[in-house]
């Protein structure tokens, strides 16, 4: 056949000579004589005309300079060939296919006819010749069952080989995909020489690996047809159908010694199973990205497998036309020419030029457009959904990190970072790793660049242990989970904290968990967790404990909420140079909590002394120590009083403005700076750990009897009220065995006061009823809620309000005013308290709250259930502004002068000058008469921080003031639960913190009275025992008057270190701040009442006497037994008055109860009375 040389422009015969082997002249070619003797011609000569073709040499073979060369002297090429091989092999398989199921279904349908034949015959002939006919039918069934047998297990073998269900199969998989790539990239390498070309199988290494790995695919595809079930099927697959057109090829390709790209280029529909490849290696797990890398896959493979059509028929021709018409593209020119015909831009620098091409382009526009349509967005989806935070900690070499989870909100994050990564901590090298589900919005991300040096943030969830390995939870040195404080279902939002810590334990046992709770009632559900281990580290901080907890304590010495909020909370100084409220009230703010081990110099002093000395020369304040017991069971003591010594290793928890400062306790060195003045001299020197003794004693607890005996800290003209009564502690044998054991006053652990649960009936009173009574020195609670709102758990406002520290008659009585059905619901949580009362009604109404005398209550405090269940952040607290602001309105007439000018009978005890609760020591001086609501003693619950400037209408702060630095909270009469965020790293960095607080707040809740609580859900009443009542000897916080008494010297331009000296030594009485009038410092009285809070003031700060100053009193034994034992201070403050917290209704002659003859029997017989009531 003539040739053209493909289009390509043959070049001059004379000059484009062929040297041919013997071999292929022997074997191929038929040469003759006037092929070989013809004369040579010009490209440009006329196809008939024949080419020159010099007789071959028999030594080398020359390959011209030319697109495609044949390899034999006549020019003929043997594409057909190479097409042959694949074509006989698909359609001959495929017709051997056909014929052998049309063979099998006559082969059925005769043996069905003839097995229904012999059925008959058996039929007919009766069962004896039917019994002789079945026995070689039976072994003609055997035969074949064996037979089928080993077929199936050849079968079944081949398919355990191909499946990615065992490893074999796995890297067999691997290697097949492995290997395609590798055919696909030698087939990139060839496609840039001719399309046809002569190569020798033996000098060509390119053709020796292809051989290499289709022999491979060879076989493997003997091992597919074996394991296939459908043997049509699978002649029919895709895989099947590139194997059959690119491995029969490349063995004619080293039978001719000549190569054809033909093709190879379906070797790229092999990416398609790429998917697949990575999910047998568990690359892949996420259906995302499946789904990404199959359309990837797909139109890949299809683009490239287009592109290699494209490149065969334009360096070829049309076979019509001579292949005259062809035109050189390289295969990656043919790669630009398909992707700018799918996105239908057509440059028209590269078009087809073959009719085969134009053809194929035609249908190629239409499904390629389609799929470029619908492909192409789809995955830019996928990639733009893709987890920007999906990656991996990477955890770095000695240093820590902790994992924050939760509710990861702005607000949440900036107040927990503003306070982990506080300034006045020491160099926080602790990497904060947050995780959560949810990408964060561009503010959150935002945050997160500022602080990238120690912050990183990872899409996830914790409930997925693949995301908790991602980030490093069992190397993390805790996890922290933040609740959601604004949730409209705290159960809910417990539920799913509860079932995060779950999965964290699940995952790894051993890691410390903090997080926060909203209700008290769900802790008990973690101590369902068996890895949950509070003596670990592990800590649940209850909002909602903390929250009334705080508040409860104000009823008791008001602004403490104030003090011990902005104590636990990082603050930075901000100092004002004007002599204003405000610049004594941020001096105090940057004081936080710290601790820090106590030197070996005040090992054996007695704790007040240490305190002193702490406070005098170092400018610490020292409250409370870590001691430990014989048993190295450790507990913290607040200001344990004299009989303790401290011990060798003891922690020191110090009120201080930075970590820096409270190092000085753990330097000092009595050798080195008991000279030194100036405490920031005081650094680490060269001495040796000494151990300095003031006194004999070890450095244990002293002997009871010795502290009873005297001492240097029982002055003779101490209080005895004020001072430690051993009896107590370890009671005598007159106390025992007159101890009650019908009785139970207190709760089973001793920490709290008890009565018999009462029906809820009983504690009902009517607005009448109310009237009637006189109310005074009381804690009127005004609660907003209904049948459907959630539970705020008010056992936990009334349970520091009856903690066993107080005597009975010193329980200030408790009147709730709100809706019954709410009160219902908590009442099963409050039927063990004694001294509490409901007033069915609403807050807002004026007459409810005449008549629970709200203008003679020591503290009004204004809750709301329903803050929650409003999406208006600016309108959760509306109840209670409108609350406080009535209250605020209100007129009254002077109410104590008419209580004065009663008879005895009817004057609460809290005006009876005789009574011991007006001892300074309780502190409140004596009020004057209320006749208008601002002066009523309020503190008002918020959710929405900002709403704290519509609680007073005379100040002046903005409403983007922090809550901290506003006048209401100054003053302690508003408290927000944002305030309580700063104990999630407080507690982290020292879990002491936490224990700390809840005793200072709770009144002594334990872990083992929480777990009490949990099996019962109440109060278990208890009788009195030595160890039950030794719970008693506990401190609380006072608050002490400076107008008379023991103090008033020191009230009337005093200093405030001389006040502290004097109230340790005398009392062992530990102060630690003022509440102070706000107009104080003003040279001209102001009418004004309103206070604010001074924490840890300086030694040399100056007194006023209207100051009340922060204590931490010790448990007085005297004010229980006899209400007639009265200190030179109380006898000496007549005008000091505290209102006794009681009912006092006007009493009956004839029921009133003969007078008990013993102080034992009297004070029982009063706890009974006021039972009843």
């Amino acid at each position: 056949m003539a040739n053209g040389g493909g289009g390509g422009g043959g070049g001059d015969g004379g000059g484009s000579s062929l040297r041919m082997s013997s071999n292929i002249h022997a074997n191929h070619l038929s040469l003759d004589a006037s092929s070989s003797s013809s004369s040579s011609s010009s490209s440009s000569s006329s196809s008939s005309s024949s080419p020159s073709v010099h007789e071959p040499k028999m030594d080398a073979l020359i390959i011209p300079v030319t697109m495609e060369v044949p390899c034999d002297s006549r020019g003929q090429r043997m594409w057909w060939a190479f097409l042959a091989s694949s074509m006989v092999t698909f359609f001959g398989g495929l017709f051997i296919i056909l014929l052998w199921r049309t063979l099998k279904y006559l082969w059925t349908v005769c043996c069905h006819c003839g097995g229904k034949t012999k059925e008959t015959q058996k039929i007919n002939n009766g069962s004896s010749q039917a019994d002789g006919t079945l026995k070689p039918v039976d072994e003609k069934e055997e035969a074949v069952a064996a037979e089928v047998g080993w077929m199936t297990s050849v079968k079944d073998w081949a398919g355990v080989m191909i499946s990615a269900q065992t490893l074999t199969g796995r890297v067999l998989v691997v290697l097949v995909f492995a290997l395609s790539i590798g055919a696909l990239v030698i087939y990139f390498i060839d496609s840039s020489n001719p399309i046809e070309s002569c190569q020798n199988f033996y000098k060509d290494f390119t053709l020796q690996i292809d051989m290499a790995f289709n022999v491979f695919f060879l076989l493997y595809f003997g091992l597919r047809f074996i394991a296939a079930n459908d043997k049509l099927w699978f002649w029919l697959e895709v895989n099947s159908v590139v194997d059959f057109f690119t491995v029969p090829p490349v063995f004619v390709s080293v039978y001719l010694n000549r190569s054809w790209l033909g093709l190879r280029f379906l070797r790229a529909l092999r990416l398609i199973q790429f998917s697949e490849i990575l999910q047998f290696l568990n690359i892949l797990k996420t259906s995302n990205s499946i789904k990404l890398v199959n359309l990837l896959s797909i139109f890949i493979s299809t683009w490239l497998t287009a592109a290699g059509f494209i490149h065969l028929v334009e360096n070829s021709g049309d076979p019509w036309e001579n292949f005259q018409n062809n035109q050189a593209l390289t295969y990656w020119e043919c790669v630009y020419l398909l992707m700018v015909t799918m996105s239908t831009v057509g440059y028209g620098d590269v078009y087809a030029k073959t009719t085969l091409g134009r053809l194929f382009m035609v249908f190629f526009i239409l499904g390629g457009l389609a799929m470029f349509a619908s492909y192409v967005p789809e995955i830019i989806e996928l990639i733009g959904n893709r987890k920007k935070y999906g990656g991996s900690y990477s955890a770095v070499s000695g240093r820590k990190h902790i994992v924050v989870c939760g509710h990861i909100t702005l607000e949440s994050v900036s107040n927990f970072l503003k306070d982990f990564l506080h300034k006045d901590r020491d160099d926080v090298n602790v990497e904060i790793v947050f995780l959560h589900n949810i990408s964060p919005n561009l503010e959150l991300e935002a945050l997160f660049k500022r602080h990238f040096t120690q912050v990183e943030f990872y899409q996830g969830s914790v409930l997925n242990p693949h995301d908790l390995a991602r980030v490093k939870i069992e190397s993390a040195d805790a996890c922290l989970i933040l609740a959601n404080k604004y949730c409209a279902d705290p159960d809910a939002e417990d539920a799913s904290n509860i079932m995060r810590v779950i999965s964290i334990k699940n995952y790894h046992p051993k890691i410390r968990i903090i997080t926060q709770m909203l209700q008290y009632h769900n802790k008990a559900h973690l101590l369902n967790i068996p890895s949950w281990n509070w003596k670990e580290g592990d800590d649940a901080i209850c909002l909602a404990e903390l929250k009334l907890g705080f508040i409860a304590q104000s009823c008791l010495a008001q602004g403490l909420s104030t003090m011990l909020a902005n104590l636990f909370s990082m603050r930075s100084f901000i100092k004002i140079e004007e002599d204003t409220w405000q610049k004594y009230y941020l001096e105090g703010v940057s004081n936080e909590m710290y601790t820090e081990y106590l030197s070996s110099a005040f090992v054996g002093l007695s704790f007040p002394t240490v305190c002193e000395l702490c406070f005098v020369k170092l400018k610490l304040l020292m409250i409370a120590i870590e001691y430990k017991s014989a048993n190295r069971e450790s507990r913290i003591l607040i200001n344990p009083g004299n009989h303790l010594k401290i011990q060798e290793g003891t922690l020191g928890f110090f009120i201080a403005s930075d970590a820096k400062e409270v190092k000085r306790a753990f330097f000092y060195c009595k050798a080195c700076h008991d000279d030194i003045t100036d405490p920031k001299r005081i650094k680490k020197c060269g001495c040796k750990r000494l151990i300095y003794f003031e006194d004999e004693q070890p450095s244990t607890l002293s002997p009871k009897k010795k502290q009873r005996n005297g001492g240097m800290r029982n002055s003779p003209n101490s209080s005895p009220k004020l001072m430690r009564h051993d009896p107590l502690l370890i009671p005598g044998n007159d106390q025992i065995d007159n101890m009650d054991s019908n009785v139970k006053k207190y709760d089973s652990t001793g920490m709290f006061h008890w009565c018999a649960p009462k029906e809820i009936e009983k504690v009902i009173l009517t607005r009448s009823e109310a009237a009637m009574t006189v109310l005074s020195g009381h804690v009127v609670v005004c609660i907003f809620g209904d049948v459907s709102s959630a539970l705020i758990g008010l056992r936990n406002l009334v349970m520091p309000l009856r903690a066993s520290n107080f005597h009975y008659h010193e329980l200030k009585h408790i009147v709730f005013v709100g809706s019954i059905e709410y009160l219902k619901r908590e009442w099963e949580t409050l039927h063990n308290f004694p001294k509490v009362s409901i007033l069915p009604g609403t807050p807002l109404s004026r007459a409810d709250l005449r008549a629970v005398n709200i203008n003679l209550c020591d503290m009004c405090v204004i809750l709301s259930a329903n803050q929650n269940n409003i999406d208006d952040t600016s309108l959760q607290d509306k109840e209670c502004i409108l609350a406080s602001l009535n209250i605020k309105s209100m007129q009254f007439d002077d109410s104590i002068g008419v209580l004065q000018a009663n008879s005895q009978g009817f004057t609460p005890p809290g005006m009876d000058r005789s009574s011991p609760d007006n001892s300074p020591v309780h502190g409140m001086l004596h009020q004057p008469s209320i006749t208008t609501g601002v002066n009523i003693p309020i503190i008002t619950e918020l959710v929405n921080d900002t709403n704290v400037q519509f609680l007073d209408q005379d100040d002046d702060d903005d409403p983007d003031t922090e809550l901290y630095l506003t006048q209401p909270f100054a003053c302690g009469t508003a408290f927000a639960v944002s305030v309580l965020d700063s104990l999630m790293s407080a507690t982290y960095f020292n879990d002491n913190i936490l224990t700390l607080i809840r005793t200072l707040v709770t009144g002594g809740a334990t872990p083992e009275l929480e777990a009490l609580i949990a099996e019962e859900n109440a109060l278990r009443g208890g009788y009195s025992t030595p160890q039950t009542l030794a719970n008693r000897d506990r401190c609380r916080v006072a608050q002490l008057a400076l107008l008379d008494g023991p103090f008033a010297d020191l009230g009337d331009g005093g200093c405030y270190g001389d006040l502290f000296c004097k109230a340790l030594k005398t009392y062992n009485m530990l102060c630690f701040g003022i509440y102070r009038l706000r107009d104080a410092h003003l040279s001209t009285p102001s009418q004004c009442t309103k206070r604010y809070v001074i924490t840890n003031p300086p030694y040399e700060f100056e007194l006023v006497p209207t100051d009340l100053i922060f204590c931490l009193m010790q448990f007085d034994h005297n004010a229980g037994q006899s209400r007639a034992s009265l200190s030179h201070s109380s006898h000496s403050s007549q005008s000091s008055s505290k209102k006794s917290s009681s009912i006092h209704s006007i009493p009956s002659t004839a029921n009133r109860p003969n007078r008990p003859k013993s102080r034992e029997s009297r004070d029982k017989q009063k706890y009974v009375q006021e039972e009843r009531l």
